[in-house]
């Protein structure tokens, strides 16, 4: 498969890591980036926020001359305001992304995200003056259409390319659906064969298989993995292998989910600091299990996120622990609580459950955890 390039930028690998807000920050870019893949691109950032100085988006747009190739992914409505502050924070990065097709209620009823899906012709004008603003590669990502009556995703890409853009993002799902249903891959093949520009397709990646699957179906020129990669960085990897080689590589074993766990989390804990990394790490979490409905139900984070921090503490060993809570006399620690139960930031770990509950003093280390797992889940 030849190597793709978008603009004057060649990609390390044809399997990009597709933009999440609240997954892709600098921490798990640097880890995405080291599995191999071909392009990184931030969480998605406002451009007004930019414009009026919000601070967060100085976390959110941190990178490094480490990480390239990578993109800065923005959302607007404002032609003049998109191209200006894109020009204005672009310097480190190779790309810039244009979100198109954000469901979120809260963007779509901004008129920005996949509501420009409804407004072409603003759409138009602002790739359009982006392209003409910037040197840099400029892209875009949105839809399938915005629900089932409105598919447009072909019209919309001819309408992007028209307008300069290097390369395109199918995501093949309406906003209707959210990220819900099945992703209709035959809109990516529709739009691959509209254009002449390279076409990502996006959508239902969960496996290696998944990407070849793509590619044979749609020709599309490369892939876009988004939640296949919450707590899984080695699909990265292991897809690229695969496309290169038709060797499937086994998954990660227990010790080296562990250890990409207490990686990630002294990376965020690091560049957020920790009490912005615990909460944060959920993300990388699997869906609920019946232990973890309990954990959910007797806190949403506040003693999932105190053992959490011992793992935090592994990485940082001289960081000083809370102080233990005292019990009452007689009354075991955490009996209330006899059902197994997980705390947040887990995801790397296939099935990890707690054998007993555990508080937190002043000499609590990893080794007082004691996690069980289960391969099979």
């Amino acid at each position: 498969m030849e190597r793709l390039k978008i603009g004057d930028t060649e990609l390390k690998s044809n399997v990009l890591a597709a933009p999440m807000a609240g997954v892709t920050d600098y921490s798990y870019r640097i880890i995405l980036h080291g599995m191999g893949a071909g392009l990184v691109t931030t969480e998605m950032v406002s451009a007004k926020a930019i414009l009026y100085g919000n601070k967060g988006n100085e976390t959110i747009l941190k990178t490094d001359d480490s990480l390239h190739p990578s993109a800065l992914q923005l959302f607007g409505s404002d032609p003049m305001i998109m191209a200006s502050m894109a020009e204005r924070v672009c310097g480190n990065f190779d790309i810039v992304d244009v979100n198109m097709g954000c469901p979120v209620p809260k963007i779509v009823g901004n008129h920005e995200g996949s509501a420009l899906m409804k407004d072409p012709e603003l759409a138009f004008r602002i790739l359009e003056t982006m392209c003409r603003v910037l040197k840099k590669p400029v892209t875009v990502k949105f839809r399938k259409g915005f629900d089932e009556k409105h598919v447009n995703a072909v019209e919309f890409a001819k309408m992007a390319e028209s307008a300069g853009v290097s390369a395109i993002t199918v995501h093949a799902r309406t906003r209707e659906q959210m990220y819900s249903g099945k992703a209709d891959w035959s809109i990516i093949a529709a739009v691959k064969k509209a254009v002449s520009i390279p076409v990502i397709g996006n959508g239902d990646i969960f496996s290696p298989e998944d990407a070849k699957r793509m590619i044979d179906e749609t020709g599309c020129d490369g892939v876009a993995i988004g939640r296949g990669l919450e707590g899984n960085p080695w699909l990265i990897k292991r897809t690229v292998h695969y496309l290169d080689t038709g060797e499937l590589l086994p998954g990660p074993d227990l010790s080296e989910r562990k250890a990409m766990m207490l990686r990630h989390a002294g990376l965020m804990k690091e560049h957020k600091g920790e009490r912005n990394a615990v909460p944060r790490l959920h993300m990388h979490r699997h869906q609920p299990s019946a232990g973890q409905v309990l954990a959910q139900q007797h806190t949403e984070s506040r003693r999932g996120g105190r053992v959490f921090k011992a793992f935090l503490r592994q990485a940082d060993p001289g960081r000083t622990a809370p102080r233990r809570q005292q019990q009452p006399e007689g009354i075991r620690p955490g009996a209330e609580q006899q059902q197994h139960f997980v705390p947040r930031g887990l995801k790397y770990f296939v099935n990890a459950r707690f054998q007993q509950s555990v508080f937190l003093d002043d000499k609590i280390a990893t080794s007082a955890i004691r996690l069980s797992f289960d391969e099979t889940n």
